[in-house]
């Protein structure tokens, strides 16, 4: 089946799926249902939040919806007429979208048994040819996606053209739902939250502290080896900063702005960029000093709407790998070839590969959201066009997805879920070292200004963890696992000989436990194996006397016993040469 065929039967379940809560529920208000990649929703007033039990019964109505059989048909109505009907019934959210169209618009509304609705189509001649769809969830969705607006009702579903392939979809949406970094997180005891702190705002355990820590010691290492300069900056600084950036007027509503008992307003950063640009105007600078390549491991802080926050990958307050290259305009291009290098090497070293290169430029119809300079954004994307396609890369181009100060190359992945989301990104810019006054001094003796490459090399380290617990199930490579070895006692009588071991792995820098619990064996061979660790070693009476260790790799792997000096080389090596 194509991509249309499916995609109006899923808008057909998204009527059935009206029609049976207004049959259930007939006091709310309906306001927008639409298809999906995945499926279909839609929005309803509702005072009260849907249940697992109100699904239940609104899935049971839709059945019968679609063995009622009742034709779908398309009829058309005047504005007038249109605003009546449904202005009769009090669906103010379809006369607000009436009133909103172009008067020369063609108003459709389709109707299937004593169910009207507004909509473009096209839908499925009968009910019955909804033949295979499934509930998933409910939750909150501000009209319009605005937090100024109403929280309405958002019901989730998907819809295939036969029971075959729904079934298909539902199993691998339960796999997805066991890679879930959500879920699993918890479970491993990566992080957990806590309603007193707050939503977006998740706490990381000692487990998942030091996978975070892990990262970013390697991180940081690995850039200054290729000739970054780390930096400390404030987390806080006065909104006048932010006015010469631009951020307070194109980024206001994702920042966190209060006044002090000075009434200073100050900002909470969602940008290190400024900062390091004050750094940089501290002193005079010749082009004999350039590139000067500022990196920061960054906290900040976005308002993101509530509705939009998810586990680790959209969240309040956040890690970024960040850094700002000061050049000139000459050495853009191969500033911009070493970070796509170091990328490169840093998705390579995590073991992901299903990620894709997005080329995002500005739209020039939206001059209120970009920097006004038409002919430095066709320039700076020309140049990043030609550096991509000199280096081969395959790319999509987005318009209206550039920073508001330049185009950018951003690396795309998939979360288990599907959903796309921006990991890594490479930007251009050309506007802040004008707003900025950054210069350098020529080899003329003359003040002129410099190019700055905005680039983040792991990205968010709580959004890139999250897509690690995913990509690995919770089994991470044994060099960044929080816990990368487990040692095990049969008995009692091995304890002393476990702790020796355990002592001289922890001396070594191997992340290691010991479990001496009065248990039984299997009992903790079992707890080991749940909790992921790649090593599990299990001390006998017969390797406490031989120096040995019984090991036993992750996925279950026996690989027997070994004399100890020769397991600390091979785990050594292992962690040494970061292997997936």
């Amino acid at each position: 089946m194509g991509n249309n065929e499916l995609e109006v039967i899923r808008h057909s379940a998204s009527h059935v799926l009206a029609q049976a809560v207004k049959r259930l529920y007939p006091e709310v208000k309906l306001a927008i249902g639409p298809s999906t990649e995945e499926g279909f929703y839609y929005d309803i007033d509702r005072e009260t939040s849907f249940t697992e039990e109100d699904l239940v019964k609104i899935e049971a109505e839709m059945k019968k919806v679609v063995k009622e059989n009742l034709p779908i048909k398309r009829k058309e109505l005047s504005r007038a007429e249109a605003l009546k009907y449904f202005g009769d019934k009090g669906e103010i959210y379809k006369v607000e979208l009436i009133g909103e169209l172009p008067e020369n618009e063609i108003i459709s509304v389709y109707e299937q048994g004593e169910f009207t609705d507004l909509c473009r189509g096209p839908h499925v001649r009968y009910t019955k040819e909804v033949k295979a769809f499934k509930l998933l969830s409910a939750t909150g969705a501000y009209w319009r996606g605005s937090e100024k607006n109403k929280m309405l009702q958002r019901i989730y579903g998907t819809a295939f053209a036969n029971k075959e392939e729904l079934e298909a979809h539902l199993k691998q949406m339960e796999e997805a739902r066991q890679r879930d970094h959500s879920k699993l997180g918890k479970e491993l005891g990566l992080y957990c939250t806590n309603p007193a702190i707050g939503k977006g705002l998740p706490l990381f355990t000692p487990k998942g502290a030091t996978l975070k820590r892990v990262l970013i010691r390697w991180i940081e290492d690995e850039e200054i080896k290729r000739g970054y300069q780390y930096t400390s900056t404030p987390v806080l600084a006065k909104t006048d900063l932010y006015k010469i950036s631009g951020h307070l007027d194109h980024y206001r509503d994702k920042m966190f702005v209060f006044n002090t008992d000075e009434k200073e307003e100050v900002a909470l950063r969602p940008m290190t960029c400024p900062y390091q640009f004050m750094i940089y105007k501290a002193d005079k600078h010749s082009y004999k000093e350039l590139p000067i390549r500022y990196a920061e491991t960054s906290l900040l802080f976005r308002k993101e709407l509530s509705g939009e926050l998810h586990g680790l990958i959209r969240i309040w307050q956040f890690t970024l790998a960040d850094a700002h290259i000061i050049c000139m305009p000459s050495q853009v291009a191969e500033e911009f070839e070493k970070v796509l290098d170091l990328v490169q090497y840093v998705m390579k070293t995590l073991g992901l590969k299903d990620y894709w290169y997005r080329f995002s430029k500005w739209d020039p119809n939206k001059k209120d959201k970009y920097v006004d300079n038409p002919k430095a954004w066709e320039d700076s994307q020309a140049l990043m066009k030609k550096i991509l396609d000199k280096n081969k890369l395959t790319y999509t181009e987005a318009e209206d997805e550039a920073a508001f100060y330049g185009p950018k190359l951003d690396f795309q992945m998939k979360n288990v879920w599907g959903k796309e989301e921006t990991m890594f990104t490479i930007q251009i810019d050309f506007a802040l070292p004008e707003r900025f006054d950054l210069t350098y001094t020529d080899n003329e003796g003359k003040d002129v200004r410099p190019m700055v490459v905005h680039r983040a090399s792991i990205g968010c380290y709580e959004r890139t963890i999250a897509f690690l617990i995913e990509h690995y199930a919770g089994a991470f490579p044994t060099w960044m696992s929080p816990v990368q070895a487990k040692i095990l006692t049969i008995t009692n009588n091995q304890d002393e000989y476990a702790k020796k071991i355990h002592a001289d792995l922890l001396a070594a820098d191997v992340r290691c436990e010991l479990d001496l619990r009065n248990e039984k064996i299997g009992g903790k061979i079992r707890d080991a194996r749940l909790e992921k660790v790649p090593y599990i070693l299990i001390i006998g009476e017969q390797e406490a006397s031989g120096n040995k260790v019984a090991v036993r790799r992750k996925g279950a792997e026996d690989l027997g016993p070994m004399d100890y000096a020769k397991f600390k080389e091979m785990l050594l090596a292992e962690i040494k040469e970061k292997r997936i």
